[in-house]
């Protein structure tokens, strides 16, 4: 790992190797005081603890500066924390200040979707068609505004984008029959060199493997291989963009899980280009010693509400239909009923969940739409519908519209 410094932008950034040479794995928690800016370092064992100088941040100007030295910076993140967002934005917006030269590569899209990824970053496809085109909602999920303001700079800035992930199917496939089960389609995407994984790697992988169901005896190993395609896959599509460009710096943005002390994607990188690299992390429960460069501290801040329909969808043979409405809802008072085959939205074909949600990702409570569908009535006869409906605010339910 690279030294580390401690940085207050609208987060608080710590050294982990310079101040806490001594720290072991668990020890340290820091939580975010009710004071804006206090963080408290609690210890966790009887250990002897290191120490963190809580009175010298580094502003963010001379931290993009330090990582402006780097030709590769990991920007890491809570895929649904907004502010992790933000932070992230913050530091693209200085880095290109400081060199436009800059690309930016993402954990969010699959490397087959790379084309449509250009065309919205060249500017020739709307918002809309880009996330139809590269199946966001299917691939990836998460609400886009969480995404949105990153990739409009990088298309405001013709900042090549880079898609960096491996098909979703394929660490799914090698979880279930491991890398020498996979047919010959399914290894177009595997990456040409897969490096073993370390004791600490699989530690963390045990524990994440563990939470949820053991399995069979060799299914830890096969979950383990597919995380290393995963990192392994993203780190070999960064590193043959970087090899073939060599005059760019670039940014990558992915869950703080692939970027931990460096064992996921950013040492398989270096080991493809011996780029210099630094980690930047947003904190989350627990800081660990030489878990990162630099640990950014923000305060949770959550995306305005969308406009949702309030209903509960099941997809099955091409058809959405509506399972349930929340009570009082926007579909409930407009006029939706369970059953009702959803057909389209304000003109847009709904085939999918996805493209519910790809309909209404941008509108915002109060908006009104034309929701068609088809209704069953008795004798098997059905009727099509269209409804005017002035979209509610959304709530923490997930997966409802």
């Amino acid at each position: 790992m690279h030294r580390a410094e401690r940085v207050l932008p609208t987060s608080p950034c710590y050294d982990y190797e310079a101040m806490w040479p001594a720290v072991s794995r668990r020890q340290f928690v820091l939580a975010l005081a009710c004071a804006p800016g206090v963080v408290r370092a609690v210890a966790q064992d009887r250990v002897s603890p290191g120490a963190l100088d809580l009175d010298a941040p580094l502003p963010l100007d001379r931290l993009a500066a330090q990582l402006a030295t780097k030709r590769v910076v990991f920007v890491g993140e809570t895929h649904d924390r907004y502010d992790h967002h933000l932070n992230q934005l913050d530091l693209i917006r200085r880095l290109h200040q400081l060199d436009p030269n800059l690309a930016i590569g993402v954990e969010y899209f699959q490397q087959p979707f790379q084309l449509p990824v250009d065309d919205y970053i060249a500017g020739r496809t709307t918002e809309k068609e880009f996330l139809r085109a590269t199946e966001y909602y299917r691939g990836w999920g998460y609400d886009y505004r969480l995404y949105a303001p990153i990739f409009r700079f990088a298309r405001e800035q013709r900042i090549p984008v880079r898609a960096l992930n491996v098909p979703n199917a394929l660490p799914s496939a090698v979880g279930k029959v491991g890398i020498a089960g996979l047919s010959g389609p399914q290894r177009a995407y595997l990456p040409k060199e897969i490096g073993p994984a370390d004791q600490d790697y699989r530690g963390r992988l045990r524990q994440a493997f563990e939470a949820h169901d053991a399995g069979k005896p060799d299914a830890f190993d096969r979950f383990v291989e597919a995380q290393l395609v995963w990192d392994e896959g993203m780190a070999e599509s960064a590193a043959t963009y970087l090899n073939a460009n060599q005059g760019r710096r670039m940014v990558i943005l992915a869950g703080s899980g692939h970027l931990l002390f460096g064992a996921g994607i950013p040492k398989r990188l270096q080991r493809r280009t011996n780029a210099t690299y630094a980690i930047v992390l947003n904190a989350g429960d627990e800081i660990v010693a030489n878990m990162a460069d630099y640990l950014l501290l923000t305060k949770s801040q959550e995306l305005p509400p969308a406009g949702i329909l309030g209903i509960n969808l099941e997809e099955k043979d091409g058809e959405c239909r509506i399972g349930s409405l929340s009570a009082g809802g926007a579909g409930e008072k407009g006029g939706l009923k369970r059953g009702d085959i959803l057909v389209e939205i304000d003109g847009q074909k709904v085939e999918r969940i996805a493209d519910l949600r790809l309909a209404l990702w941008d509108r915002k409570p109060g908006d009104r739409v034309r929701v068609s569908v088809h209704r069953k009535r008795p004798f098997g006869a059905v009727t099509a519908r269209t409804f005017e409906i002035e979209l509610s605010a959304s709530g923490k339910v997930a997966g409802k519209s």
